[in-house]
C-alpha cells in the first residue's frame, strides 16, 4: 500500500477502524467488544475530525479556530492530530493550543516530536515513509501509529490532571536482531499570533531543564487578544535521563543513552506536558510529575475506565440498540462537553463547561449555558454538573455586596478568568449588566434526580430561592407577579460623549442610554437579536421597546425593565416554581411548597388568559405601559420559539397546546428542513442565517421536542428529532457540533464545538429517541 493511498484511506471511518484495531493489536492487543455488550471506546474512532497543521493564524471565519481539538479533565490546553498531509508534524501531537487566560493560541506546530535513528547504520527514520500509519481520536485518547520496516511506533496521549497531559511512547522491534536506536524529541515555538494584517509577538522563551524543556511566558496584556504573565509556563518532562539543547525558539531533547530493544520486545517511555498559570501551580505540578510517571500504566487504565464509564452511563439501557446510527452523535456530544471543560483558574473557582474552546470570545462561563450543560452532564459526569452550577453561584450577589447590593440574589450573565477591570468598572468580558433566563432550578433538580445527593440539594435550595425572588424584586415593573427582561444599574448604561465620558443631566445624574438597556435586556433573554426586541414597533399601536425604571420602597433605582412581559421568561419562572416545589417537598419545607404552588397558579392563569392568542394559536410577549394598566399582545412581532416554552413548562391547557403544536409542525412555520427556527418562516423578519432571527438553536429545539412530549405528541417529537439529527451539517459524519444551524439547509452556523448544542443532542438521544421522558418540571398539577 502506498503512502498516498494510506493517507486517503485513513479518512474513511470504517477503514480507519479496521486498520487501527489490527495495528494496535500488535502492541496492546485491544479488540472490538463482543456482540451484545455495551458499546466500547474502540467503536468510536474519529467521531470528530481533529486533524490539523496549526499556524500562528489560529482563527478562520467567525473568530473560530480553524481546527477542532481534544482536551480533558478541565485542562487549559489541548491537542490536535497531525494532518495526514503535514508530514513535518509526524511523530508529534499537533499544537498544543493553550488558553492565554481568556484567548486561545497555538503554542507550536508540534511542540514535542519524536525522532528515532539507528545507531548501527546512522539512519534517521523518516516516519512519512511508514508502510502504514494511522492517527485516531478515540474518546479520551489520541493515538498515532507508524508501521516501519524495523519497528512499530505507537504514541498515545491522555490527560492525567487538569494541568497535565501524558504521552506513552512504545517502540516494538520487528527485526530478528537487537535494534539499537537513539531517541530524541524536538520542537519550535510559533511565538506569535496573527490576526489579519496584525501580528503580536508573544515573547516566549525556552529553558532547558533536568527532565526536558520549559516554555516561559511574558507579561502581555493585549486587550481582546491575548493575556499572559511571566508566571505562566509550559513544562515538558521525560521519565528517562535526557539532555536538552535550546537554540532560540527551537530545542532538542535527547535520551542520554542509546536504547537497545531485543527482537519482538517493546521499549516504553513516558512524557508529560503541563500548562500552568502561576508559580504555585507550576511547583505543585512539578512535584506530581514524578508520581504521574511512576503510575503511568494506572493512569492509562483509569482513563479508559473513566471514559468507558461515560459511555456505559449513556448506553445503559437495552433501548440503546434501537438507533445505532445516532450512537456516534451521543459520543461526540460527550467529547465536545469534555473538551470544553475548564478547571478552577483565575477568578473561576469551580470546574465548569464553557460554551466553546474553539471560539475567541467563549472562554468563560455563562449562566444559562451552564444550566443546560449541567442537565446533560448529570447523566454521565454528575460531579462536573454540580460544579458547573456552583461556578456561577460563586458570584451570586449578596445583600452586603460592595458594588450592587440592590441585586441581592442575582446570578450575573458571565464570568471569566479575569475580573479585570475590577467589578463595577468598564470593559472586559465579565458581565454584570444582566442575568440570564431562570433555568438554574431546572439544572439543580435534574442533577438531584440523577444523583439523589440531598446535601447538594440543601446547599443550592436557599440560593435558588434568592435568585427566584430577585426576578420579582428587580424585574417586575408593576409588581403584578409577572416579570420582564431588563438590566441592572450599570456604568455601561449611561450616555457618553466622544471622549467616552459619562454625560450628566442638569442635576448631575448620569443620563440613561435606553439603547444600552434594551441591548442588556435582549442579552438577559439570551436571544440577543430576536425580532421581538427590535426597538422600533411593528404596525399601528406599537410604540416599540421602551425602558422603565424599577425602584425600591426608598424610591431608589434598583434596575430596569423593558415594556414587555415575556412569554418565555414567565414560563421559565413557572417551571422554576415547579422545581422549587419539588425541592421544598424533598427537604420537608411544606410552607415553601405551598407558596410556590400558589404563585405558580397565578402565573399559569395570567399567561393562559393574557399571553395566548386564540386566533393564531400561539403564546406571545405582552406589552405593558408604565403603571401596568394597559396591555397589548404582541402578535404583530411574529412568532418565535418563546411561544412553545409554556408547553415545556406545562402551563398551557390541552386546547392551547393543540394549537401551538399545529404551528410547530407546520412546514411553513417551524417544521423546516432543520426544524425549530427561532423565528417562524412566516415572521416578516425571518432570516435563516441571522443568529436569533431564524437559525435553529438546539436548546430551543430541545424545549420544543419536550413540549411535544409533555402533551402526548410523541410520534411528532420523534420525527422532528430525527430531522434534527439527520439534517445538521456534519453531525452524522466527523463534523463538529455547531452553535446554530440554517433551518432551510442544515448548514452549521456561528462557532464550532458548542456545548449546549452538544448537551441538547445528548438529551434528545437519551430521552426522546431511546425513551419517552423529559426534563420538565413535575412539581405542579398537570393534565395533558
Amino acid at each position: 500500500m502506498t503512502k498516498k493511498k494510506t493517507h486517503k484511506l485513513k479518512k474513511i471511518g470504517l477503514v480507519s477502524l479496521a486498520i487501527c484495531l489490527l495495528f494496535s493489536a500488535s502492541i496492546s492487543g485491544s479488540t472490538v467488544s463482543a456482540k451484545g455488550k455495551l458499546p466500547e471506546i474502540e467503536q468510536f474512532p474519529n467521531t470528530l475530525d481533529i486533524s490539523a497543521a496549526p499556524t500562528a493564524d489560529i482563527y478562520g471565519t467567525y473568530s473560530t479556530n480553524k481546527f477542532n481539538h481534544f482536551s480533558d479533565l478541565g485542562a487549559w490546553h489541548g491537542y490536535y492530530l497531525p494532518d495526514y498531509d503535514a508530514e513535518e508534524l509526524f511523530g508529534g501531537f499537533a499544537g498544543p493550543i493553550v488558553i492565554a487566560e481568556e484567548y486561545p493560541v497555538n503554542l507550536s506546530k508540534a511542540i514535542n516530536k519524536i525522532s528515532i535513528s539507528n545507531t548501527d547504520t546512522n539512519q534517521v527514520y523518516d516516519l512519512s515513509d511508514s508502510n502504514r500509519l494511522d492517527f485516531t481520536y478515540y474518546p479520551g485518547r489520541l493515538v498515532q501509529q507508524y508501521e516501519m520496516d524495523d519497528f512499530d511506533l505507537m504514541l498515545e496521549l491522555i490527560f492525567v490532571s487538569n494541568r497535565t497531559a501524558m504521552i506513552q511512547t512504545q517502540i516494538k522491534n520487528k527485526t530478528e536482531q537487537p535494534l539499537h536506536i537513539d531517541v530524541s524529541w524536538d520542537g519550535a515555538l510559533l511565538n506569535k499570533i496573527e490576526e489579519g494584517s496584525y501580528t503580536l509577538n508573544l515573547e516566549q522563551s525556552l529553558q532547558a531543564t533536568k527532565h526536558g524543556v520549559q516554555v516561559n511566558f511574558a507579561n502581555i496584556r493585549e486587550t481582546w487578544m491575548y493575556f499572559s504573565t511571566d508566571e505562566a509556563a509550559y513544562l515538558i518532562a521525560h521519565d528517562q535521563p535526557v539532555k536538552t539543547a535550546v537554540n532560540g525558539d527551537e530545542y532538542v531533547t535527547a535520551l542520554r543513552s542509546p536504547v537497545t530493544i531485543k527482537p519482538g520486545k517493546i521499549f516504553t517511555t513516558y512524557t508529560t506536558e503541563s500548562y500552568t498559570f502561576t508559580n504555585k501551580e507550576l511547583k505543585a505540578e512539578q512535584k506530581k510529575v514524578k508520581k504521574y510517571m511512576k503510575q503511568a500504566k494506572k493512569h492509562f487504565k483509569d482513563n479508559e475506565k473513566r471514559w468507558q464509564g461515560y459511555l456505559d452511563e449513556t448506553f445503559n439501557k437495552k433501548t440503546y440498540e434501537k438507533y445505532p446510527e445516532y450512537q456516534k452523535v451521543a459520543t461526540k456530544s460527550i467529547e465536545t462537553l469534555m473538551t470544553n471543560w475548564r478547571s478552577p483558574a483565575g477568578a473561576i473557582k469551580h470546574d465548569g463547561t464553557i460554551p466553546s474552546m474553539s471560539y475567541k470570545w467563549f472562554i468563560g462561563m455563562w449562566a444559562w449555558d451552564s444550566w443546560k450543560q449541567a442537565v446533560a452532564l448529570a447523566e454521565f459526569n454528575p460531579e462536573l454538573a454540580k460544579n458547573n452550577i456552583r461556578a456561577l453561584f460563586d458570584y451570586q450577589i449578596m445583600s452586603n455586596d460592595k458594588v450592587r447590593p440592590q441585586d441581592e440574589g442575582a446570578i450575573i450573565d458571565a464570568i471569566f478568568y479575569n475580573q479585570d477591570p475590577p467589578r463595577g468598572g468598564e470593559g472586559g468580558n465579565w458581565n454584570e449588566r444582566n442575568s440570564k433566563p431562570p433555568l438554574a432550578a431546572w439544572a439543580v433538580w435534574n442533577v438531584y434526580e440523577h444523583t439523589k445527593d440531598k446535601k447538594f440539594l440543601k446547599e443550592m435550595y436557599p440560593k435558588l430561592k434568592a435568585y427566584h425572588q430577585w426576578w420579582y424584586t428587580n424585574r417586575d415593573h408593576d409588581q403584578n407577579g409577572i416579570s420582564e427582561y431588563g438590566s441592572t444599574v450599570s456604568d455601561a448604561n449611561w450616555e457618553r460623549n466622544e471622549a467616552n465620558e459619562i454625560i450628566k443631566d442638569t442635576e448631575g445624574n448620569p443620563k440613561l442610554n435606553e439603547d444600552a438597556v434594551i441591548e442588556a435586556a435582549a442579552w438577559e433573554s439570551g436571544m440577543d437579536n430576536a425580532t421581538r426586541f427590535d426597538k422600533e414597533g411593528v404596525g399601528q399601536g406599537d410604540p416599540g421597546v421602551l425602558v422603565f425604571e424599577n425602584r425600591n420602597k426608598a424610591n431608589e433605582v434598583i434596575g430596569y425593565s423593558i415594556n414587555q412581559e415575556s412569554a418565555d421568561l414567565n414560563a421559565y419562572l413557572y417551571a422554576e416554581k415547579g422545581f422549587l416545589t419539588s425541592m421544598a417537598k424533598e427537604l420537608k419545607q411544606p410552607k415553601d411548597a405551598k407558596q410556590f404552588t400558589n404563585e405558580a397558579k397565578n402565573v399559569k392563569d395570567y399567561m393562559k388568559n393574557h399571553m395566548y392568542d386564540k386566533e393564531t394559536g400561539f403564546f406571545y410577549d405582552l406589552q405593558i405601559n408604565k403603571d401596568g394598566s394597559k396591555k397589548k399582545l404582541l402578535t404583530n412581532r411574529g412568532k418565535g420559539t418563546e411561544g412553545w416554552i409554556p408547553l415545556w413548562a406545562k402551563l398551557a391547557d390541552k386546547q392551547q397546546a393543540e394549537k401551538v403544536v399545529q404551528n410547530m409542525i407546520d412546514p411553513n412555520k417551524f417544521n423546516t428542513y432543520m426544524p425549530f427556527p427561532t423565528a417562524s418562516k412566516d415572521n416578516a423578519k425571518y432570516d435563516p442565517n441571522h443568529y436569533w432571527r431564524g437559525p435553529v438553536w438546539m436548546d430551543q429545539a430541545l424545549f420544543g421536542i419536550e413540549a411535544l412530549q409533555n402533551y402526548g405528541y410523541n410520534k411528532e417529537a420523534k420525527t422532528l428529532t430525527k430531522k434534527l439529527f439527520n439534517h445538521a451539517e456534519g453531525l452524522l459524519g466527523d463534523g463538529s457540533i455547531r452553535e446554530n444551524y440554517n433551518p432551510e439547509t442544515g448548514k452549521g452556523l456561528s462557532t464550532k464545538n458548542f456545548s449546549w448544542s452538544a448537551a441538547s443532542y445528548y438529551l434528545l438521544y437519551k430521552n426522546t429517541l431511546l425513551n419517552q421522558t423529559t426534563t420538565s418540571q413535575t412539581g405542579l398539577p398537570f393534565q395533558k
